[in-house]
This record gives structure tokens, C-alpha cells and sequence, in this order.
């Protein structure tokens, strides 16, 4: 009879486990999205990691919020004006609105949101994005006044961020840190979270208290999937809709067995080698320029990498600061007269065919890193450069960049805002060991904090510009390409927009009619 029991115990949750995995498969009224990584956390100001930050950008909206262009909008704000001095921003709420339990707030709680984002309790990972904020305050329940300590054109992008989203502020006095478990979660955006199986799916339905149109889809599945491989395998079978990645090896054979699922395109994100400047041998700039000019940036995009990557001399990527790029006078140089002036260079520092310059290039573990550092160090044998390969783990190899253990090392950048700040303020003494390079030129820091502070757009980006030609002269770092992202798309979504940032926010998304 146990036996019997049992087995009849098992059937019934054999039939549980197939109706839950039917209720997350793509249908007429829902879209399945994959993310390359679980959720970590529900609240807002307590998340840094991009999957969860597409989960809560997906249920709280701010003052303002992302089209599917990737460019801000108004969110909980109608409009805003700007004072000359690019220092005050005043934002003028939309009427009667709630939470989705039907709660009504206004303006009065984003003093409250902002305090909470910045006391010790909150440990907000976020915190620094928005230090130039000075003061949120109200002028009148349907009145924010936001004061900066320098202008930002961007501010509107920024409080886009979930972290200074409407949050649930009565809930969270009632039943404390415990306010995500609840389902549905109380949300301020377009959706609401009723379902989350760690390491399986989490399940949005729409938010009927939201105050726009809804949106037009009415189910959301998030289901993390860090393999690219078989989260490509999954989209091809038809068991989910968007994938976050897919393998780079794959790109051409997508584009040739599967035209128009494949997406690739620009990124906000540098990929490059940090020199540690604090020593020997690559303290003395001649030698990081030498090295610098050996690089076949072109054949690395294309070749090594080959999924659209454009080559990169300089840390800003093409869309910032007016699409102007900052290279060297030798970019366009021929090879050979590129080598003989790296050469002359090393020769002067000391290095010679009798006194080599060595070195070990160090990468965290991925085949793209890989097949990258051995392409540089086969690069820099004409020099008579000699240079081993180190690969660690990620979480070793960065904190060796930390503690400033390493010659030269894979890094890059991918922006958490699509500003030149959020770039070009990583190389500087006060971000501490996040610097890895250890650069520290006080020029290009009084020109950062110059641009920083000017509130003409034009004259900004020119600052920023010129800033970033610096770091091309120095060389802390060696750049060689832009990221581009990589999503699969399946036919039968609308509303999906390739953008620089990345950004593809699930209200935008509809299905396909029939």
C-alpha cells in the first residue's frame, strides 16, 4: 500500500510540475523572457545586478522612465522644467495616483524615497549614482523640486533608475524588509510580481492601478538561464520569446539558419587591458604606448571577436559626447610604421632584443578573453616582447585588479548610465581601487570636473571629449573594442527596439496578432 501511495504521490506531482512549466511556456497573452541570471533581490534600492533592474523597472516607475528607444520620458511626472543654471529641476506630478493596492500618494513621497535610498540601514549598492543630488524636495503635493550640486542633462535618465522609483512606503512601515515576499508585491508600474521560483521563473501580471494605458501584453515570465547556449536552444524550440545572449560563436550561423533573430548592436561599454601604472615596466607611458600601437584593433573586432564589435582607440564609446571619438595621430598609421615607432619607443625605455620586455597578461576565465590575450601577445613578438598568460576565475582576477596585483589585465566598462562621466570618472585616484590602471593625471582630473560642472550640452561634451584624449595620450588603459549586446528575438514580438542601452522595457513588448 506504500508502494501504491507513493507512486500515486509522485503522479500527482509529476502532474503539478507539468501544469506549472505549461503555465510558463510563450502563449496568446503572455511573453517569456530570459535572463542571463536569477533575480537577487525584489527591492529597488537594495539591487545592482541588471537582471534583477529589468524586474523592478518592469513594476516601480519614477518621476520619469525608459521608452523602448532607451531615451527618458515622463513616468509619474507630466513634464519638467530646468532653471538656467541647470541646477533645479522641477517636476510636476500626474493626478490620483496609486499604488496597485489602490493606495493614493503624490509628491510627499519622494523625500521619504530619497532619504530611505540614503541611510545606512538601505545599504543601497546604488547609493553613488546619485550623489550630485543635492536635495529632493516638495513644492507642493504634486510639486518635486530636485536640487543638484552641478548640472546633469542627464537627470532624467538617472531617476529612471528603480532605486528612486514610487515605492510602496506604507507597506514597507508595516511589514518592514519582509514587503517583497508579498504577492502580489505592491508596485507602482506597469506590472506586479504573483509568482517567484527561485532558479525556475518569476511570473508579472499587469498592475490594474497603474495610471497609464495598460500595457499591452498581460503576462511577463522572467526565467533566468545563464547557459547561452541553451537559452538559444530554448528560443529555437519555441519554449520562450527573448533570450538576454546567445554565444558569439553562434552569431554567423544564426544570421545565415535563422535571419532577423539574432540581434546585435552597439553597446554603452568599453572592453580593455588596465596597465598598472603604479610599477615597472608599465609606469613609463612610452612603453604602454609602444605596446598600444602593435595592436591590430581591426583584426581583433572582427576577426577574433566577429559579432559587429567596432575597434576601439579611446574609452568613449561613439554614441557619447556628440559620436566623436578621440584616436592617436599613429591610428592611422601603416602597420609597419607603427611597429618601428613602438620599437624606437621601447628602446628608449630600456627594452631591447637583449633586454626583452616581459610581462604576464592576465584574463579572467572565457574564451573571448582568451583568444583576445593570445592575439596581443602574438601581436607583440615582433617587438621582442615577451608576454605568458595568467586566467582566474572572475571573482579572483578582480580582486587582483583591487589589490592592484597584476602587470596588465583584462577590464572594460559598461555604463550604468549612458553619460561620459560614468565612464571617464572610473580612472581617477578618488575612485579608489576601483581604479585598477592607478592612473592619476590631476590635468584630466580638473577636466572632468570641469565638464561635470558646465551646463551647456555642447560645451559639456567637448569637456568630455577632451578628457577622454588625455587618456588616449597616457595610455593607462588599452582599448581595442565597444561591446555590442546580443538578444534573439523571436518573430512574433513587436515593439522591440535595437538601442544603445539596452533597454527594452516589457510594457513596450506586444504579441504579433495572427
Amino acid at each position: 500500500m506504500r508502494i501504491i501511495a507513493l507512486f500515486g504521490f509522485l503522479l500527482m506531482l509529476s502532474a503539478c510540475t507539468g501544469s506549472e512549466q505549461s503555465n510558463i511556456a510563450p502563449g496568446p497573452d503572455q511573453i517569456v523572457r530570459l535572463s542571463d541570471s536569477e533575480i537577487k533581490g525584489l527591492d529597488p534600492q537594495k539591487i545592482s545586478d541588471l537582471s534583477s533592474l529589468r524586474v523592478a523597472a518592469d513594476q516601480f516607475e519614477g518621476l520619469t522612465r525608459l521608452k523602448a528607444s532607451g531615451e527618458a520620458e515622463p513616468g509619474l511626472a507630466r513634464q519638467w522644467t530646468v532653471s538656467a543654471d541647470g541646477l533645479q529641476w522641477t517636476f510636476s506630478l500626474r493626478d490620483k495616483l496609486q499604488f496597485s493596492d489602490g493606495t493614493a500618494f503624490d509628491a510627499r513621497i519622494f523625500p521619504e524615497i530619497w532619504d530611505r535610498l540614503n541611510i545606512p540601514q538601505t545599504a543601497s549598492p546604488t547609493k553613488a549614482l546619485f550623489r550630485n543630488i543635492k536635495i529632493v524636495a516638495v513644492a507642493d503635493a504634486q510639486t518635486v523640486v530636485i536640487t543638484l550640486h552641478a548640472p546633469a542633462p542627464s537627470l532624467p535618465v538617472l531617476l529612471a533608475h528603480p532605486a528612486m522609483a514610487a515605492l510602496p512606503l506604507h507597506r514597507i512601515a508595516q511589514a518592514g524588509e519582509q514587503w517583497t515576499n508579498e504577492r502580489p508585491i505592491v508596485t507602482s508600474g506597469p506590472y506586479q510580481l504573483v509568482s517567484w521560483q527561485l532558479n525556475d521563473h518569476a511570473k508579472m501580471i499587469r498592475n490594474p492601478m497603474w495610471h497609464d494605458t495598460p500595457a499591452p501584453t498581460a503576462n511577463i515570465i522572467w526565467k533566468p538561464m545563464d547557459d547561452s547556449l541553451s537559452a538559444m536552444r530554448l528560443i529555437l524550440a519555441g519554449g520562450a520569446d527573448i533570450a538576454a545572449d546567445y554565444p558569439a560563436s553562434r552569431h554567423q550561423w544564426l544570421n545565415r539558419n535563422h535571419p532577423g533573430l539574432a540581434r546585435s548592436v552597439p553597446y554603452f561599454g568599453s572592453y580593455y587591458y588596465a596597465f598598472n601604472t603604479r610599477k615597472p615596466p608599465f609606469h613609463d607611458a612610452r612603453v604602454r604606448t609602444a605596446l598600444s600601437m602593435a595592436v591590430e584593433r581591426e583584426w581583433i573586432a572582427e576577426k577574433v571577436i566577429g559579432i559587429g564589435n567596432q575597434p576601439a582607440w579611446n574609452l568613449l564609446p561613439p554614441g557619447l559626447s556628440g559620436g566623436i571619438s578621440a584616436k592617436p595621430i599613429w591610428a592611422h598609421w601603416t602597420r609597419e610604421r607603427r611597429l618601428e615607432a613602438a620599437k624606437t619607443l621601447l628602446e628608449r625605455a630600456g627594452f631591447n632584443a637583449r633586454r626583452p620586455l616581459e610581462f604576464e597578461i592576465r584574463f579572467n576565465s572565457s574564451t573571448e578573453h582568451r583568444r583576445v590575450s593570445v592575439a596581443l601577445a602574438a601581436m607583440w613578438k615582433p617587438l621582442n616582447v615577451k608576454a605568458s598568460l595568467f586566467n582566474s576565475e572572475a571573482a579572483l582576477h578582480f580582486a587582483a585588479l583591487r589589490n592592484h596585483d597584476f602587470a596588465l589585465a583584462r577590464s572594460g566598462w559598461i555604463a550604468d548610465l549612458p553619460v561620459a562621466e560614468n565612464f571617464l570618472t572610473v580612472h581617477q585616484p578618488e575612485n579608489g581601487s576601483g581604479n585598477y590602471s592607478g592612473y592619476d593625471n590631476p590635468r584630466y582630473d580638473a577636466e572632468v570636473a570641469l565638464a561635470i560642472a558646465t551646463a551647456n550640452p555642447d560645451k559639456r561634451d567637448e569637456r568630455m571629449r577632451r578628457a577622454d584624449a588625455m587618456l588616449v595620450d597616457d595610455m593607462p588603459i588599452l582599448p581595442l573594442y565597444f561591446y555590442v549586446t546580443r538578444s534573439l528575438v523571436r518573430e512574433r514580438i513587436e515593439g522591440w527596439e535595437d538601442n544603445i542601452s539596452n533597454v527594452h522595457p516589457s510594457r513596450t513588448l506586444r504579441i504579433r496578432p495572427q
